[in-house]
């Protein structure tokens, strides 16, 4: 039985233990906050036996097997390194880090300490994200030309010292949204050859709008993310022989649509709870094995998926008030 810890206590933590639950082989045996109380209140709410009022009072106790980090983007790194020195395994939550000398710090700890680590990218691991994958791998639309994915939802009217509007926090749409539509590019067609990107600013002075063009040899990826429309959400996948639609929303999606030959066919695909619960099984199948890191999100992917970001940011001057 694989025992969790989890670090942070907000929404994200909240869906991620309901999953757990869904989940044979591991509990949730920890939760640490810098709110002890809060700690207990999250710790009451899904039977977790132990809490813990620091984050380091966590990492350094024998109660638990890994780490879930759920904080805020800007504490990732420093979070999971602590925890990696512990000897603690971690799944930290995407970003994995805010640029790629965070990410490749923390794999060099993880290397180290000789611990797992995984971003917890959770639609790597959806049920109908790879069967498209495995469709397109296959060549049964053919050869892909084109493909489209979006993630936006309306935010402008939520709090601007929370996450998402915060530039302290590292906020804005592309690190926490913008990471889906990079990602399934990225899944589906590899590294871009070049990268067109332009953004809108809010108020605030993080970004709000953030357009971009993945170049391929034979492929153009039309990617985007925003904080001030709501949008379908719908990907689509190209190709010379057919094209798959993954239907809304697609990153936590339960179906695709491949349409080909005249002929439109609709594949259900269940998933565990709201779909946390398959990066969950990786992570205990892994530890199982002795993996110190996924086959299917390496450490490899997480450095390629932060340079990508880091480009836009230098091509659209998104800077955060911390960043020298």
């Amino acid at each position: 039985m694989v025992r969790w810890g989890i670090v942070g206590a907000g929404k994200i933590a909240h869906t991620f233990s309901k999953d757990l639950a869904l989940v044979a082989g591991g509990t949730l045996t920890a939760v640490g906050s810098r709110s002890l109380e809060k700690a207990k209140e999250f710790a009451a709410e899904y039977g977790a036996a132990h809490t813990f009022g620091s984050y380091d009072a966590l990492f350094e106790s024998d109660t638990i097997d890994v780490v879930y980090i759920a904080t805020p983007h800007t504490n990732h790194t420093e979070l999971a390194i602590r925890a990696m020195q512990a000897g603690k395994h971690v799944l930290c939550e995407k970003p994995m880090g805010i640029s790629r000398p965070e990410v490749e710090r923390m794999v060099r700890v993880a290397k180290k300490e000789k611990v797992f680590l995984m971003e917890a990218l959770w639609s790597r691991f959806n049920p109908t994200i790879n069967a498209v994958k495995d469709l397109v791998d296959s060549g049964e639309i053919g050869d892909v030309g084109y493909l489209y994915s979006d993630f936006a939802f309306y935010a402008l009217d939520r709090d601007e010292n929370g996450r998402l509007l915060n530039p302290d926090l590292a906020g804005g749409s592309l690190l926490d949204i913008g990471i889906y539509p990079i990602f399934l590019s990225y899944l589906m067609l590899g590294m871009p050859t070049d990268i067109m990107a332009n953004v809108h600013f809010h108020k605030t002075g993080v970004e709000k709008q953030c357009s971009m063009v993945f170049d391929y040899p034979n492929a153009h990826a039309m990617l985007y993310s925003g904080l001030t429309t709501n949008s379908e959400m719908k990907s689509e996948i190209s190709g010379s022989k057919g094209s798959i639609y993954i239907n809304p929303r697609w990153h936590e999606a339960t179906n695709y649509t491949l349409v080909k030959d005249g002929e439109t066919k609709t594949v259900e695909l269940p998933k565990i709870g709201k779909g946390y619960g398959h990066e969950i099984e990786e992570v205990h199948a892994c530890l199982q094995e002795g993996k110190l890191e996924s086959d299917l999100c390496t450490h490899q992917n997480s450095l390629d998926l932060i340079f990508l970001m880091d480009t836009i940011r230098l091509k659209t001057a998104i800077k955060f008030p911390f960043e020298q």
